[in-house]
């Protein structure tokens, strides 16, 4: 027996009955031998974290547009905390660890640079439409090793696609990973947002503060309970109404007070006139990208999906030096 056969054994024997066993994943895309030591989940996680996406993501926006501090949160930050609080959540309810935390290292893999920012500018003038779930899905199976893709399990594709809002994760562990995207930006951009000193805890009503705790700290572990409490036995991840009607009303709070506040976001509308630009240039001189997406091109995909795929995966620094490098002149060098 491998090593990889005893993970699998010991999965059945350990987790719940509605957990995803490794064993019986719907398989990938593409045939692949198994891995003697490693699960098809733990394959998937290595493969994320060893993508060139992921790395990307420590110089991407999750709020605050280039903070000046050292502790604010961006993509890659906010990625860490979804899969570390997704992970402490399966594993309280014996569900399959290793899925979570590929999805949860995976869901981000297409946001643009300035956060929501620059994804709302590429869905508005792109006439294919952008989104970054379907970005993130587009990044593991086509754009990842040169138009190979990662080769993913169905389950981990299914997670990333779904977990957004409106998604519907077909596992536990991509539900688990669709709470917990929403608990971390709401947790960890309030805590951004008090050091950034744009609010604090008396713009929360004592209402919601008495249900859910005074500190951003209490507010996590309320969360975290509660998913728990109401999940264990069941075939569905869920909260009490309370606590879900609880977090509605915090998220509300969070769009008022900081994602549209306009200290918070005082840089946004050049940053979106940057992204618009890029997409007009790229759009009519598409040899000057990348040759991998040249290459897309030229293999037949859309000019318009390939053009949102280069802007989407720069970081935010590398966006602007390539629109300074466009638009600003130089001074004239004698040599």
């Amino acid at each position: 027996m491998t090593i990889r056969e005893s993970f699998e054994e010991l999965e059945m024997e350990l987790l719940s009955p509605y957990a995803s066993y490794s064993r019986h994943s719907r398989g990938r895309r593409r045939h692949e031998e198994e891995c003697d030591v490693r699960t098809v989940y733990q394959r998937d996680r290595d493969r994320i974290l060893h993508s060139k996406a992921f790395r990307r993501m420590k110089d991407k926006t999750q709020v605050f547009l280039s903070p000046q501090g050292d502790h604010y949160r961006n993509r890659l930050t906010h990625t860490l905390e979804v899969s570390q609080i997704a992970r402490t959540i399966a594993k309280a309810l014996r569900l399959n660890e290793d899925l979570v935390e590929a999805i949860a290292l995976g869901h981000d893999l297409g946001h643009t640079p300035f956060g929501h920012a620059g994804e709302k500018v590429l869905d508005t003038i792109c006439p294919l439409g952008f989104a970054h779930y379907k970005q993130s899905v587009r990044v593991v199976e086509r754009l990842e090793k040169r138009g190979e893709g990662l080769n993913l399990t169905w389950e981990v594709l299914d997670g990333i696609r779904n977990h957004r809002t409106a998604g519907s994760p077909s596992t536990l562990e991509g539900q688990i990973v669709r709470y917990c995207d929403k608990i971390a930006y709401i947790h960890h951009d309030m805590d951004d947002a008090e050091r950034a000193g744009i609010i604090s805890e008396d713009n929360i009503p004592i209402t919601i503060r008495m249900l859910l705790g005074y500190t951003t700290r209490e507010r996590l572990n309320t969360f975290i309970h509660d998913i728990i409490r109401n999940s264990q036995g069941r075939d569905r991840i869920t909260m009490s109404p309370e606590i879900e009607e609880g977090m509605r009303d915090l998220r509300s709070i969070m769009f008022q007070d900081v994602y549209l506040n306009p200290v918070a976001k005082k840089e946004e509308e050049k940053a979106c006139n940057m992204i618009e630009k890029l997409y007009e240039y790229y759009s009519s001189h598409e040899t000057a990208m990348s040759q991998e997406y040249v290459e897309l091109i030229q293999n037949g995909e859309e000019k318009e999906r390939v053009v949102c795929d280069y802007i989407s995966g720069m970081t935010d620094q590398f966006s602007i030096n390539k629109f300074r490098e466009i638009y600003i002149p130089k001074g004239w060098e004698v040599y």
